[in-house]
């Protein structure tokens, strides 16, 4: 196949660390081993860009620390592209709407976070929090109208845009996918040894530490179970699971952000991953975890119900009920040994190269 030359537009990019920017790089960088180009516009920071990746103009977003907004600019160096594909509705994804409309180029829209979920970091109260998450949707629907076909990473968040936010462009769904060659089983000792990691079992979770992701939960259900927590990333909410776990007086490691070539020897160290989030488009991490071998303890709310397969690579709770929470965690523990197994037994599954074939069909189906 003829792979088309893309000009992939987002808000969010390195070195911000999030499935975001891990989805873009890892889908770059296999459409360029297929032989095509897949160049990236994103907001400037102290990112060094190679060759493909073209920075614009950036001011740092007030209300979220480490994000910054770009100027919607479209550098002339992706005049060129053939498919236009926004990772964003906002600044930058409007700048690839214009970018497509001025040259009559198929548009693709990725739906990775509903915007309704930062509206919390917006407002001071219930109410107005409930209306900017009401106009959040209705920007969300008006951008997405105006795209050709809109990429959802799960089916339940393509339900989610069709159904909730009633856009009548087609939804496809297409997997962020797993870097399997690089998430993989590792050897874990030297790993523990560098963060001062005792034995016995861990309990974690890595990524952004949002409060839209109900952190807190992962201490407040370890109370009573005899595991160590660990938690890898950085974001707003973790003063409040810092606070947690001291008011619990329960063993938590805090490392920051991990360099990417640590993941595979987070993910294995852990026995149990926890991810109480109830607002997940897919969960990339639980599924960078299964690919370790480690199952995962969640919730079945949002992508997670589907994401986790119960009793096969981990256990779900009810969301927003810790004493179940805290019954799966146990639960997977317990069954440790067995979910590792069927975990490893899907990693082609959940492959990028699976979610890359899909991605060049959607691409395809539009020239």
């Amino acid at each position: 196949m003829d792979l088309p030359r893309v000009a992939a537009f987002t808000d969010s990019y390195l070195p911000t660390h999030n499935g975001v920017t891990y989805t873009i790089q890892t889908w770059r960088d296999r459409w360029h081993r297929r032989g095509g180009r897949m160049d990236v516009v994103y907001p400037g920071s102290d990112h060094d860009p190679v060759e493909g990746e073209y920075p614009v103009s950036s001011l740092p977003f007030p209300f979220y620390e480490g994000f910054r907004v770009g100027v919607p600019g479209v550098p002339e160096a992706v005049d060129s592209a053939e498919v236009v594909h926004a990772h964003s509705p906002f600044s930058l994804g409007l700048a690839g709407l214009r970018l497509a409309r001025k040259h009559d180029l198929p548009m693709v829209a990725s739906y990775h976070t509903p915007t309704s979920e930062y509206a919390e970091y917006l407002a001071f109260t219930r109410p107005i929090e409930r209306a900017v998450e009401r106009s959040a949707e209705e920007y969300e629907r008006r951008f997405l109208d105006r795209t050709d076909v809109v990429v959802a990473p799960s089916e339940r968040t393509a339900d989610h845009v069709r159904d909730t936010l009633g856009t009548t462009t087609t939804v496809e769904v297409v997997s962020n996918g797993v870097d399997v060659d690089f998430f993989r089983p590792v050897e874990t000792e030297r790993f523990r040894d560098r963060h001062g990691l005792p034995e016995g079992p861990l309990v974690g979770y890595t990524g952004r530490h949002g409060y839209e992701k109900n952190l807190p939960a992962i201490v407040e259900a370890a109370g009573g179970l005899d595991v160590t927590l660990v938690f890898s990333g950085d974001g707003p909410a973790r003063e409040d699971i810092e606070r947690a776990a001291a008011e619990a007086d329960a063993e938590a490691h805090f490392l920051g952000w991990l360099d990417r070539e640590e993941l595979p020897s987070f993910y294995t160290a852990l026995d149990v991953f926890a991810f109480p989030s109830p607002v997940e488009t897919q969960g990339i991490a639980a599924l960078e975890a299964n690919a370790c071998g480690t199952p995962v303890a969640g919730v079945a709310s949002a992508a997670l119900a589907d994401t986790i397969d119960q009793g096969e690579t981990g256990y779900k709770a009810p969301p927003d009920d810790v004493a179940a929470f805290r019954d799966v965690i146990a639960r997977t523990l317990a069954e440790r040994d067995r979910l590792s197994e069927e975990c490893l037994a899907r990693r082609d599954a959940i492959s990028v190269e699976h979610s890359v074939d899909r991605l060049a069909d959607v691409y395809e189906g539009l020239r």
